[in-house]
């Protein structure tokens, strides 16, 4: 049996979407592949294939050991994709941005989330070969619809009125997230209810941290900000909305967006060229603030249109689901299984 050692702080910090694509992987492994590898985590004996999750200086330590075997690391995020989600000192900036790419360097393989990511890793002088694009998943018994007594008796239990149209939204409370136009909806919108899940992971160093620790304190009143949630309550949340609206400015493949594929809730997305190659088709969008706005009215006064994306979201997560990832991360551990033989860097 393939053995396969993960390494990651990746749930260390709630509400980061990185610890959720790692939960379900693991999930995935010790359900659907069980009997194709032994899988452990953070531990330090030989292993055939070790998998970096998150980019902590003692994995980077480790990875000089014989004993990880072929090394393959995740990538969920670069450089770039950092601006408006952290502020550091330019020189300190400087540092991590080089030690994130180092970190992919030393790696036997990468895998990315978004293909478009592909070229900018050989931008960094990675090579096209040592890049693999694997999506994320969502496990259908993670995020589900939910029946419509269940979504009512949330509605109560919140306040909110069974006819008002609600818009959900999730994420970490930063810039990059767009949770300023998120906010701009609920001021031009005030007949609908807006929740945006999430709070301020990175702490005090979360870019724009003082603005939007204001903004979480004196919202707009048709606007609650619920903090950091679990997944239980994230689910009920999805339920009730009636729209998901993401207006990041950048991502990679956000897991928030297939939660709510997942439950059967339309999505609202800014227009990302990003997107195209992984959910094009499925969603509604807009470039900027005005067109958000535009496509969220339309879409809350044509029930039909919303039932449409209700179908296309039901559609993208047959596609990103569990049982269709769980083949190709069977055939992508034994291809690095046997390519880690060919090269010796398995004992």
């Amino acid at each position: 049996m393939i053995r396969i050692n993960m390494f990651s702080q990746a749930d260390s910090v709630k509400g980061q979407g990185v610890g959720s694509a790692y939960n379900e992987l693991i999930n995935l492994l010790r359900t659907h592949l069980v009997n194709e590898f032994y899988v452990t985590n953070n531990k330090y004996g030989a292993s055939d294939l070790t998998h970096y999750h998150t980019i902590n200086p003692t994995y980077f330590v480790n990875s000089f050991s014989p004993a990880r075997g072929r090394k393959i690391g995740y990538v969920h995020f670069l450089p770039e994709t950092l601006e408006g989600s952290v502020k550091l000192p330019n020189y300190a900036k400087k540092v991590f941005y080089k030690y994130v790419i180092d970190f992919y360097q030393r790696m036997d393989q990468i895998v990315v989330v978004n293909p478009i990511f592909i070229d900018k890793l050989v931008n960094y002088g990675i090579k096209r070969e040592k890049v693999k694009y694997i999506p994320n998943f969502v496990a259908k018994d993670e995020f589900y619809p939910e029946r419509q007594e269940k979504k009512n008796a949330f509605r109560h239990q919140l306040g909110i009125p069974l006819d008002k149209f609600v818009v959900f939204g999730d994420g970490q409370v930063q810039a990059r997230k767009g949770v300023d136009d998120f906010a701009k909806l609920a001021q031009a919108n005030p007949e609908m209810q807006f929740i945006w899940a999430g709070g301020f992971s990175f702490g005090k160093i979360t870019d724009g941290y003082d603005h939007f620790k204001e903004l979480v304190a004196n919202p707009p009143k048709n606007l609650t900000f619920t903090g950091i949630i679990d997944r239980q309550q994230l689910v009920d949340y999805l339920n009730i909305a009636d729209l998901f609206v993401l207006p990041s400015f950048d991502e990679l493949f956000p897991m928030s967006v297939l939660e709510a594929f997942s439950c059967g809730t339309p999505v609202l997305l800014r227009d990302l060229a990003l997107y195209d190659a992984i959910i094009k088709g499925y969603y509604l969008k807009g470039k900027n603030f005005e067109e958000l706005n535009a496509q969220l009215r339309q879409v809350a006064n044509d029930q039909a249109l919303l039932h449409k994306y209700s179908n296309l979201s039901n559609m993208a997560s047959e596609k990103y689901s569990e049982d269709n990832l769980a083949k190709i991360w069977c055939d992508f551990y034994h291809e690095q299984y046997e390519l880690g033989r060919e090269l010796g860097q398995i004992r």
